[in-house]
């Protein structure tokens, strides 16, 4: 088990050493998305060209074979050196999970809209291949989250999470009723449709559309955001990275829960249940291709509006060359 690196290492350049004899890449798509299966085919004659061996989820292997690719099924026996994932950010989610076992970076491909955790776009595979051969990238690690459900003693369920973890109502007619706690204290209870336990990664995904704030993510910290809450403090939280949470769903709500980790069901939370979540020790590292600031970055995938704007790196040289 790896210890708990700091959140994002914008400069590390740790990438695992080459193999002795071939060099291996992992490519994961949505196999039911054919616009992916075109691009993951593409780039897999593309890095095959380059003398790599290229895998892909045992699940994903037929589809990628039907349409043309020289691809085998990943195995422990031969993992390889980076993941590339081709698809939306909830496609990048499930290969963060190939990438987090294999501990190797994972190198998006953006083929949905924002694709916030995406570093380049569909049309540029040539350039991400030149980029792949030569290893020029670098490696943020992002906190990943652990979150664990209880129904009385008894683990009901278990998972991990890269954005968020969220217990959220179960029946679409009834709110639930949840309590929060932090630090083994309680803090507040709610009647709401849920509530988002978020990483800095997350924090522009759902925690984001709840009303949560945008996190940089070098910044360590845990969010908490309660979602269409019926009370007067209902207000998105910033914690320490090491705190604990725990959402307990009172033996009066309403309705149940269920609990969801990056958009998967993991587990039912009648009244009575509760879920424990907790930074997790094994992060996700993400290759980046440039240094672009986090703050560019927003600007770029939400289309926020700086027209106009001229900060004092512009004037100066615009002073510069006026003289």
């Amino acid at each position: 088990m790896m210890s708990a690196p700091s959140t994002c290492e914008p400069v590390d350049r740790s990438v695992p050493p080459l193999p002795a004899d071939r060099r291996r890449v992992a490519v994961v798509c949505h196999p039911g998305r054919e616009e992916a299966v075109q691009a993951a085919v593409r780039l897999i004659g593309l890095l095959q060209g380059r003398g790599f061996d290229l895998y892909a989820p045992s699940d994903q292997v037929q589809v990628l074979q039907g349409g043309g690719a020289d691809c085998q099924p990943l195995s422990e026996d031969a993992p390889p050196e980076l993941v590339v994932v081709l698809g939306g950010d909830g496609t990048i989610l499930r290969g963060a999970t190939v990438a987090r076992q294999a501990d190797v970076p994972l190198l998006g491909v953006n083929l949905g809209h924002v694709g916030f955790l995406a570093e380049v776009e569909r049309e540029e595979l040539e350039r991400t291949v030149e980029h792949i051969v030569r290893r020029d990238y670098h490696v943020e690690w992002r906190m990943t989250l652990e979150a664990t459900a209880f129904s009385g003693e008894e683990v009901v369920g278990r998972g991990w999470a890269l954005n968020e973890a969220t217990v959220e109502k179960g029946s679409r007619e009834r709110m639930v009723e949840l309590a929060l706690e932090v630090e083994g204290r309680p803090l507040a209870a709610w009647g709401c449709d849920g509530i988002v336990v978020a990483t800095p990664t997350g924090s522009t995904a759902y925690g984001f559309s709840a009303g949560g704030p945008v996190v940089w993510p070098d910044v360590e910290a845990i969010l908490v955001v309660p979602i269409s809450a019926h009370a007067l403090f209902a207000r998105p939280l910033v914690l320490g990275p090491t705190a604990s949470v725990a959402v307990e769903v009172v033996p009066e709500s309403a309705g149940p829960g269920v609990l969801w980790c990056d958009g998967h069901a993991v587990a039912d939370l009648p009244a009575g249940s509760r879920v424990e979540v907790v930074r997790s020790p094994r992060p996700v590292r993400l290759a980046r291709l440039s240094s672009l600031p986090f703050g560019e970055r927003l600007v770029r995938k939400f289309g926020l509006s700086v027209e106009g704007w001229r900060g004092a790196a512009a004037r100066r040289a615009q002073e510069a060359q006026d003289d």
